[in-house]
C-alpha cells in the first residue's frame, strides 16, 4: 500500500494540495468535505494554511495522514 502514495505524489504538479483538490489528488478516495470534517475535529493533516482563501496541505504532511487513515482491504472467501 505505501507504493501508491509515492506514485501519488509523484504525478501532483505541486507540492501543495487545496483542500478541494484533494479529491483529484487522491483519485477521488477523498473527499474535501471529510478534510474539512477531519479538520474542525482537530484530527486532519498537520500544518494547514490559507493561499489566498484556501485550506492548502503539504504533500507531505497529506500522505502522513492518509498512511495513517488508509485501511488495507482484506477479502473474504466467500463459499
Amino acid at each position: 500500500m505505501e507504493d501508491i502514495y509515492n506514485k501519488m505524489a509523484a504525478r501532483w504538479p505541486s507540492s501543495i494540495v487545496a483542500r478541494a483538490e484533494v479529491k483529484n489528488f487522491t483519485g477521488g478516495g477523498i473527499s474535501s468535505k471529510t478534510l474539512a470534517n477531519a479538520d474542525s475535529k482537530g484530527i486532519g493533516p498537520a500544518g494547514r494554511f490559507f493561499v489566498g482563501r484556501r485550506i492548502c496541505y503539504t504533500v507531505p504532511a497529506l500522505l502522513e495522514w492518509l498512511r495513517n487513515h488508509g485501511k488495507k482491504v482484506n477479502h473474504a472467501k466467500i463459499h
